[in-house]
C-alpha cells in the first residue's frame, strides 16, 4: 500500500505539463527492477499514452528482456487478468508479477522482450478502464512504444500480443486498433485466454453467480468513475456503498480465500441485480455493447484457448466469437481446454501459445480450426 501511495504522488505531482508535453508511447522513466528474478532484466516503467478520448495521460508497466545485449528483439506484450480496479491494485507494485505472469521465464527464455502494461488506473492515479477497449489497448501499444525507448531491452518493431480474462479483451482490443493506432509496429499473432467477447453475454450467462456478481461490481465501480454512468441506476444507496467497497478494498489474490465482508457484500450485489439486469438497463447496455469487440475487427492469425466449463466466461460466447471469426475469414486455432479452471486458461495453455507464437514470427502457415469447434 505504501509503494501504491508513493507512485499515485509521484504522479500527482509530475512536473506541470509533463502529460501533455510528450506524444503517445514517449518514455518518461525507466528504473531498473532489482526484484527481477536469475535470467532476466527488466524495467519498471513510467509512459505516456491516451486515453479514448485522446487526452494524454501518464501510465506505468514492466518492461523483461533476455539478458545480455541484442537488437530487433520480438515482443510479446503480455496483458494481464484482473487484479483489481484501482491504483494500488497495479501488477507491477506487486511481488507477485514475476510468479503471477504465465510462462514469463519461458517467454524470456525463447528470447522475446516481455511488456506488460498496467492499464491505466492500475498503479497511476485515475480511473481505472475496466474492460473498456480502445483505452486499455493505447495502453499496451504505447507500452511497447515506449519499450523501445529502453537502451538495453533490444525491442523490435514485431510484436504478438497474449492475454487472459480481462487481458484476453485487452489483446483482442489491442489486435483491433493496432494498424491504425500504431501503424509502425507490426502484428505476428494474437492469442486470447478466456477472453470476454461479447459483455452484455458475459455478464449473463457465467454459470457461478458470485463470480458474475463480482465482475459486475468491478464494472459497474468502474465505469461509473470512466463515464460518469450513475450507480444508482442499478443500485439502493445503500448497495451503491457496497459496491464501491467491493472495488476499492479488493485486489485479486490467485489462491487467497475471499473475506467475511467481501462474501456479504456480492450476495447483496448477486440479489441486487436480481431485480435489475445490467445489459438491459441503460447506459450500462450501450456502454456493454460499445466495450465488446467485433470478432471482424481483429486480424489474425488469432489463438483462442478456452475452458469448456469456464465459470465465469462461457464457453459458448466464446465460441460464438471463434464462429464469427472463422466467418469473416480469419485463420483461427481454438484450444478447448478441459474442465473448468478461469484462473489459469493461459497457464494450461502456455506451451501451445507459446509454440504458436514462435511460429507466427517464423513465418510458417497459421493453422485453422474454423468447422471443427
Amino acid at each position: 500500500m505504501l509503494r501504491a501511495l508513493i507512485v499515485g504522488l509521484l504522479l500527482l505531482f509530475a512536473a506541470p505539463g509533463t502529460t501533455h508535453a510528450q506524444s503517445a508511447g514517449a518514455l518518461v522513466s525507466a528504473e531498473p527492477a532489482s526484484d527481477a528474478p536469475s535470467g532476466m532484466r527488466a524495467w519498471r516503467i513510467r509512459y505516456i499514452t491516451s486515453d479514448g478520448d485522446g487526452r494524454p495521460i501518464a501510465v506505468t508497466g514492466i518492461v523483461v528482456a533476455p539478458p545480455g545485449g541484442g537488437a530487433d528483439r520480438p515482443v510479446i506484450a503480455w496483458t494481464h487478468g484482473t487484479w483489481g480496479v484501482v491504483e494500488g491494485c497495479g501488477p507491477s507494485l506487486s511481488a507477485d508479477f514475476w510468479t503471477a505472469t504465465p510462462a514469463l521465464a519461458e517467454m524470456v527464455g525463447r528470447g522475446y522482450v516481455v511488456v506488460a502494461p498496467d492499464y491505466p488506473g492500475l498503479a497511476s492515479a485515475m480511473p481505472h478502464p475496466f474492460l473498456v477497449g480502445v483505452d486499455t489497448a493505447r495502453s499496451v501499444l504505447d507500452a511497447m512504444r515506449a519499450a523501445r525507448s529502453i537502451p538495453g531491452a533490444g525491442a523490435g518493431a514485431r510484436f504478438a500480443v497474449w492475454g487472459e480474462s480481462q487481458g484476453g479483451h485487452a489483446a483482442l482490443w489491442t489486435a483491433s486498433q493496432a494498424r491504425r493506432y500504431a501503424p509502425e509496429l507490426t502484428l505476428a499473432g494474437t492469442a486470447a485466454a478466456a477472453p470476454p467477447t461479447d459483455l452484455p453475454d458475459n455478464l449473463r450467462l457465467g454459470s457461478d453467480a458470485n463470480l458474475r456478481a463480482m465482475m459486475s461490481a468491478f464494472v459497474a465501480y468502474s465505469w461509473s468513475q470512466r463515464y460518469g454512468a450513475p450507480l444508482a441506476t442499478l443500485f439502493s444507496r445503500v448497495n451503491q456503498g457496497v459496491v464501491t467497497r467491493l472495488a476499492r478494498n479488493n485486489c485479486i489474490t490467485l489462491g487467497a480465500n475471499p473475506r467475511l465482508g467481501t462474501m456479504l457484500g456480492v450476495v447483496a450485489v448477486r440479489n441486487a441485480l436480481k431485480a435489475k439486469d445490467m445489459t438491459r438497463t441503460q447506459p450500462w447496455a450501450r456502454l456493454a455493447s460499445l466495450n465488446s469487440v467485433e470478432a471482424r475487427s481483429v486480424p489474425g492469425p488469432l489463438l483462442i484457448a478456452q475452458a469448456v466449463t469456464d465459470p465465469l466466461v462461457a464457453s459458448q460466447v466464446t465460441r460464438a466469437f471463434g464462429r464469427r471469426a472463422c466467418a469473416a475469414g480469419t485463420r483461427l486455432r481454438y484450444i478447448s481446454l478441459p474442465g473448468g479452471d478461469h484462473a489459469h486458461s493461459a497457464r494450461d495453455s502456455a506451451t501451445a501459445t507459446l509454440d504458436w507464437i514462435d511460429a507466427r514470427f517464423a513465418g510458417r502457415p497459421a493453422p485453422s480450426d474454423c468447422g471443427r469447434f
